[in-house]
């Protein structure tokens, strides 16, 4: 059981990640190339954007990944269960991923920014590689 726990609980903080990377135009604009690229490869040709109707729920989706963030920030802070580097590489994502039209013309600033940050934790978790452990109270 306790292991159950631990692992939904780092599925929570990938969840969160993942989240936010949706959030945002730019990375479904790129998904979506990718998709019509290799599909292209393989002979079958699509006009337009097939999963253009992320960019509808972009601003839920970014928004659903800060909330698991904070509750992946609680239980780092309350149990001590989870990596903090994994917390400072999500937190990243999802600075990178910031999806709202209003700061769109400074959205190069909240890649390099997030996309340093996420970076940072990559490094420290290649770097310390060690395996974190609940601690109950």
């Amino acid at each position: 059981m306790k292991n159950l726990k631990e692992k939904i609980i780092g599925a929570t903080g990938s969840v969160s990640g993942a989240a936010s990377v949706l959030g945002s135009w730019q990375i479904c604009h790129s998904v979506c190339l990718g998709i019509i690229a290799l599909l292209g490869v393989i002979g079958i040709t699509i006009v337009g954007m097939p999963l253009e109707f992320l960019t509808k729920i972009a601003v839920p989706m970014w928004t659903i990944a800060v909330l698991l963030l904070i509750t992946t920030f609680i239980l780092y802070k309350t149990k001590k269960c989870i990596s903090k580097n994994m917390v400072i590489m999500n937190t990243g994502i999802i600075i990178a991923g910031t999806p709202f039209q209003q700061v769109q013309k400074f959205s190069v600033f909240f890649w390099v920014f997030g996309g340093l940050i996420a970076a940072y934790g990559v490094f420290l978790m290649i770097k310390h590689g060690k395996k974190v452990k609940c601690h109950e109270n």
